[in-house]
């Protein structure tokens, strides 16, 4: 019989820090999905949260890159805002300390003209 040595978790101790949305913030963000989806604008979405920010994917399809990833990072908090919407080509649309502000350059898409 042999025995091996087992290494200890290195997870053991003090978990990892971790972003994540809060239940305000995550509503906020699920009342826009929610219209989005009804117009037939959205169809997916994913969530990331890492030690260093939180994100929430927005996705046309499932299997293709997301059309908008919201994200945040609360180190920015005292510099350019701690939320973001970013675009697929990477560029910030809009940037700020109060999310509903910065969700509402999203809200301008589902308004539209009829004719």
């Amino acid at each position: 019989m042999n025995w091996q040595t087992t290494t200890p978790f290195q997870g053991a101790g003090k978990p990892a820090e971790q972003v994540a949305f809060n239940r305000l913030e995550l509503g906020a963000i699920m009342g826009l999905y929610g219209q989005m989806v009804a117009a037939g604008e959205w169809r997916d979405y994913g969530m990331s949260f890492l030690s260093d920010v939180a994100i929430f994917s927005i996705f046309r399809r499932t299997a293709e890159h997301p059309i908008y990833r919201i994200e945040k990072r609360p180190k920015l908090r005292g510099k350019q805002g701690q939320y973001s919407v970013i675009g697929m080509d990477g560029r910030i649309l809009k940037r700020g300390n109060d999310l509903r502000t910065v969700l509402r350059v999203l809200e301008r898409k589902l308004i539209r003209a009829v004719e």
